[in-house]
Parts: structure tokens; C-alpha cells; sequence
């Protein structure tokens, strides 16, 4: 029985017997050896998927990087200008929460209609729309006429267009590299995200304390023409299209019918849904802890945010080349980020306060992107639009309920107070991650038990 197993591995090219030995001994000399090849065969095949993965998007997504730096600087400036403008951790919360209230009430319907209309012309339809919301803020501010409620029904428009620009962002991923290099795809678009938001808010920062928080706005709006340029001419025989779903009645509800029958789906948005709730509220903890936990001031904050930032890129990098999918590594994942928002929450400067939120911006990176990758990978085609829906629902939609509570936790337990909270979610979700996965784990073992049995 051995000699024929190995036999098989030594045809399969896993093992190698030595001719020049005539023991056994020699073939496992020989095994360690094809051990060694082939772990750097695995380790070429993955550096080659991730330079695949990154040729794809590297055309397109250089342009989108431009116009995410000043999306990353818009949302520092706004933060920063509605603390200014209201002082008030609440007020600001209220605003997020304006922001992201359209997302959590229509982006499953932004799924519905990712899956029936051409993602790329829809996609320039809503670059075009959020460019111009970025220069109505920018002029109202250099303006001197701009208003805390004129912020908030900003805000919510900018939430509106990010309801059905998200999924079909997301969805048309896939299209562009396809199911083999999709996970690859997703930690490096995440890098090139995280490379603008280490540059976007350190910059916001400078120009907040010299020329103020309009330039900020009207930089953005700038910025989505290359986007839109890169869209409007993309090669589009090089992509992978899905075919469009035809409409019918009841799409909504197939999807979550879908999903909450699928526990390799389920599991993942339910622990994404808490986090995002209220750990990822970094537009609302970050700023309040720069000027009254640390009282660093619009120049810290700036960093706070891009020491995130790089740190996202490290981790990025690292997902993309050794990284997982499924509930397992999101475990994992979820446990890092909480002890590194914990450090977070408890650091006595700032330069402590930009080491511990680098290593968070790394694990917050390792979880989207392995949730990401893992709902699309086990996603059906047809219904990728509407599972990518839920997951943005999840990761921002949730915010109009965790911002306003991380903002009042702020108000009455302290600045640090929003970061800790945001630790213990991050704990209490990977212990029901673990517990999900050892519940399923032994659902399994019972079912192989019964058709052991019936076999038998």
C-alpha cells in the first residue's frame, strides 16, 4: 500500500528516488528535496498571479488612484471641517451617518441593478455625479457660505451615488481579471486605495493649515477626470463580461434568500456587519482622538489617518501574496485588528498613536480584503451583484447606526473610548467567527458520520 503511494507521488513529480541509492531512505532524502522545489514553485506561481492581478488593474486603476488621493482628502477635509464648524463629536457622526443612511436603505438595490446594466457605463454615469458634488462643496467653501446642514444634504447625495457605484465597482473586478486572479486583485486594488489614503489625508492635513479646507474639495473634483477618461476609453475586448440578468420580479429578495442559506456567505457579512458598524467609524473616532486625546491638530490627524494608510498598503501586499480566503484567516484577521485598536486606543503620543494605527491599518486590510475575495469566490455569477451589495451595506451601510453611537460613546466616555469600543467588536466578532466555524466544522463531521453509516 505505502510502495504504491509512492509510487503515485514520485509520478506525480512530488517525490524523486534516487538511482544511485537502493534503500528507501534515498526517496525521502529526495522528497525534502522536491519538497523544496516545489514550495518554490508555489511561491513563483503566486509572485506571478500577483503580477498578473497587478497588470490588469495597473492601466485602469493608476488613473482611479489620482482620484481616490483626493477622494481620501475630501473625506479628511469634511470631517475636519464640520468639527471646526460644530465642535461637537455627535454633529460629526450625524454627518457620517448622512452619508452612509443611502447605503444601508438602497444598496441592495444597487446590486439588483449592477447585475442588469453594463457596470462600465454605469460607472462613468456616477464618477461624472460625484465629481460634481466635490465642486459644489469646494465652491460653497472657498465661498465662505458653507453650512453644516448644506455638508449633511452633500454628504447624503455623495451616499446616494455610492449606493449603486460600489457594487458595480466591485462586481466589475472580476470582469476585469477573472475568478483566478481575483483575490490577488482585490489586495492590490486595496494597496493602491491605501497608497491614496496615506497621501490623500497627509496632504488634506498641510492644506487645511495653510490654505484651507476648500482647495481640499475642489482638488477632488479635479480628480475624477482621469477616472472617468480611463473608463470612457478602456479596452473593453480585453474584459471578462457577466452576462447582464434579466429583469424579474423579486431579484431583492432571491439575493437574501441566497445569501442566508449560504453559511460561507452568511458568516462573512455578519462579522463584517458589526465591525463595520462600529470599528471602521475612523471618520469619526480618528478626528475627535487628534484634537482632544492628543491634541495634535489638523496636521496630526492628517497623519493619524495616513499611518493607516501605510500601514494598509504593508498589509496589502502581504494578503496579496501569502493571503486566504474563508472564515478561518478572517478569524485571524478580525483578532489583529482588535489588539492593534486596543494599542490604539490606549497610546500615551502620538508617535505610539501612528505606530499602533499603522499595524491597524494592515489588519483592517487583511480582513475586508479576505471577506471581500471570499464572497466573490463562492458567489454565484448571476448573483455576484447583489452578495457584493450586501457586503457594501455591511462595511459602510452600517454607519448610520455605529457612527452616531461611536460619536456619543466619545462625548461621554472620552476621545479614546471610540477606538476601544471599536477593539472589543473587533474580539467579540472573531470569538462567533470561531465559534461558526466549529459549529460548521462539526455539522460536517456528523454528516460524513451519517453517510458512513448508510453506506455501510
Amino acid at each position: 500500500m505505502l510502495s504504491r503511494v509512492i509510487a503515485e507521488l514520485v509520478e506525480a513529480g512530488l517525490l524523486e528516488r534516487d538511482s544511485d541509492a537502493g534503500d528507501r531512505r534515498a526517496v525521502w532524502v529526495n522528497t525534502t528535496l522536491s519538497g523544496k522545489r516545489l514550495a518554490e514553485r508555489i511561491r513563483r506561481e503566486r509572485t506571478d498571479a500577483v503580477s498578473l492581478a497587478l497588470g490588469a488593474l495597473s492601466d485602469d486603476d493608476q488613473d482611479q488612484a489620482v482620484s481616490l488621493i483626493g477622494t481620501w482628502m475630501q473625506m479628511t477635509a469634511q470631517s475636519w471641517l464640520v468639527l471646526s464648524l460644530t465642535h461637537s463629536g455627535a454633529a460629526l457622526g450625524a454627518v457620517v451617518a448622512l452619508q452612509t443612511l443611502p447605503v444601508l436603505l438602497l444598496a441592495p438595490y444597487g446590486g439588483v441593478i449592477a447585475d442588469r446594466l453594463d457596470k462600465r457605463k454605469l460607472m462613468i454615469a456616477l464618477q461624472s455625479a460625484m465629481g460634481i458634488q466635490a465642486l459644489v462643496l469646494g465652491l460653497l467653501t472657498v465661498t465662505g457660505l458653507v453650512r453644516v446642514w448644506q455638508i449633511g444634504l452633500l454628504a447624503a447625495l455623495l451616499g446616494l451615488n455610492n449606493a449603486f457605484e460600489n457594487p458595480a465597482r466591485q462586481s466589475f473586478m472580476l470582469e476585469m481579471v477573472g475568478p483566478d486572479h481575483l483575490r490577488n486583485a482585490v489586495s492590490l486594488n486595496s494597496v493602491l486605495v491605501n497608497v491614496a489614503r496615506a497621501v490623500g489625508p497627509a496632504v488634506a492635513g498641510l492644506l487645511i493649515a495653510t490654505v484651507g479646507d476648500g482647495v481640499c474639495f475642489l482638488i477632488n473634483a479635479g480628480s475624477f477626470v482621469a477616472v472617468i477618461g480611463s473608463l470612457a476609453t478602456m479596452d473593453q475586448g480585453a474584459l471578462n463580461p457577466t452576462p447582464p440578468a434579466p429583469r424579474a420580479r423579486g431579484q431583492l429578495r432571491e439575493g437574501l434568500r441566497y445569501v442566508r442559506s449560504t453559511p460561507a456567505l452568511a458568516v462573512p457579512l455578519l462579522m463584517m456587519a458589526a465591525v463595520g458598524c462600529l470599528t471602521y467609524e475612523f471618520q469619526v473616532s480618528l478626528p475627535v482622538m487628534a484634537s482632544r486625546g492628543l491634541h495634535a491638530g489638523a496636521t496630526g490627524f492628517g497623519f493619524m489617518t495616513a499611518a493607516m494608510g501605510i500601514g494598509a498598503v504593508v498589509g496589502g501586499l502581504l494578503v496579496a501574496a501569502r493571503g486566504k480566503t474563508g472564515t478561518r484567516p478572517l478569524v485571524f484577521a478580525a483578532s489583529a485588528f482588535g489588539l492593534a485598536m486596543a494599542m490604539a486606543a490606549l497610546a500615551p503620543s502620538l508617535s505610539f498613536e501612528l505606530f499602533a494605527l499603522g499595524l491597524a491599518g494592515g489588519a483592517s486590510i487583511s480582513f475586508m480584503a479576505t471577506g471581500n475575495s471570499t464572497l466573490q469566490l463562492n458567489a454565484a455569477p448571476a448573483m455576484r451583484g447583489r452578495v457584493m451589495s450586501l457586503w457594501f451595506v455591511a462595511f459602510q451601510g452600517s454607519t448610520p447606526i455605529g457612527g452616531p453611537i461611536v460619536g456619543g460613546v466619545m462625548e461621554l466616555f472620552g476621545a479614546r473610548a471610540g477606538l476601544g469600543l471599536g477593539a472589543i467588536t473587533c474580539f467579540v466578532v472573531a470569538l462567533c467567527g470561531y465559534a461558526a466555524l466549529r459549529a460548521t466544522r462539526t455539522r460536517s463531521r456528523r454528516e460524513r458520520s451519517t453517510a458512513g453509516v448508510q453506506t455501510a
